[in-house]
């Protein structure tokens, strides 16, 4: 982490810190030897025989607050992840016939339903969350809205269909994010958008292509994060015979890259919410440098509690 100061000069007290260490060695090793020479006197045999760690962590731990504090002092400032004020995010679901392989257990769909709704509950409080499903068409279920509750509920009444027309379910969510309600402060301002889009194979059908429909997004300043979900060893089972299924990298990563967005990949479970996760961070979340001053004080308090237990254990037999 980076850090800038609002008042840089303060730190020239940090060059108290060694000079303090130096004479606490220079007087440890004058009393070591005055032992040496002269004897250790009785008032020695009847503390612990572990006071000197004691007092080397004490003073540790009292040289380290110092030095927290005195970085408080100069009013530190880091970059740190902030949630955005508001913003629409579309969930493109692809419900197409693959889904249903088992190769991500239970089945593609039932895995992606849960990770997609925990996803939701990533998201900042104040973003809107518009729900798209698509396979030979695409069907926004949900316009933009800030009720969870209804867009996981519709996450779980997802059901399959045939065909895979992943453009559609792209030009679905800029339609869906056009109904996302403006900024009562700056009405006038687009509304920031991306669009989360999971499918494990790629188009099957003709019309519009997802080129085209990545570089309108491009244009509308919604980029798309495309998830490539499943494995190359998928199959689903149509009349008694495996139809193989593997997932297909090549058209989603093309789609992320042209509208400036993130392709990922997901072969399990654990791998889709790690990959939401890290998806809900990049679009749920800015970096601001933003003071953190309190941060070194805590910091400081903690160090110097520690310190003085350090001190108070020189006089007792714990631990």
């Amino acid at each position: 982490m980076q850090f800038t100061f609002a008042y840089p000069d303060r730190l020239m007290f940090l060059g108290l810190i060694p000079v303090l260490l130096i004479l606490y060695f220079v007087l440890s090793r004058r009393t070591s030897a005055r032992n040496r020479q002269f004897g250790i006197d009785g008032l020695s045999r009847l503390l612990p025989r572990q006071q000197a760690w004691k007092r080397h962590l004490g003073v540790g731990f009292a040289l380290l607050s110092l030095a927290s504090l005195n970085m408080a002092f100069a009013q530190p400032s880091a970059a740190v992840d902030v949630p955005r004020d508001r913003a629409t995010i579309c969930i493109a679901i692809d419900v197409s016939l693959s889904m249903e392989a088992t190769d991500i257990d239970p089945n593609r769909l039932a895995a992606e339903k849960v990770a997609a709704s925990q996803f939701v509950d990533m998201l900042p409080q104040g973003f809107n969350t518009a729900l798209v499903s698509f396979a030979g068409y695409a069907t926004m279920l949900v316009p933009p809205t800030t009720d969870r509750g209804l867009v996981k509920r519709a996450i779980s009444n997802l059901e399959l269909a045939p065909a895979t027309a992943i453009a559609e379910g792209v030009y679905s969510c800029l339609d869906a994010i056009k109904l996302a309600p403006a900024d009562p402060k700056n009405p006038d301002a687009p509304v920031p958008a991306a669009i989360v889009l999971l499918s494990d194979g790629y188009s099957t059908v003709p019309g519009r292509t997802s080129t085209q429909a990545a570089n309108d997004a491009k244009k509308a300043k919604v980029p798309v994060y495309t998830i490539a979900y499943g494995t190359a060893g998928g199959y689903v089972v149509r009349d008694g015979r495996k139809e193989p299924v593997p997932v297909d990298k090549a058209e989603l990563k093309n789609i992320a890259d042209l509208s400036g967005g993130k392709a990922f990949t997901a072969g399990s479970a654990a791998e889709l919410k790690t990959v939401y996760g890290s998806i809900a961070q990049q679009v749920g979340y800015e970096k601001q440098f933003t003071e953190i001053t309190e941060r070194f004080a805590g910091g400081a308090l903690v160090l110097a509690i520690l310190a003085a237990l350090a001190v108070i254990s020189l006089a007792s037999r714990w631990p």
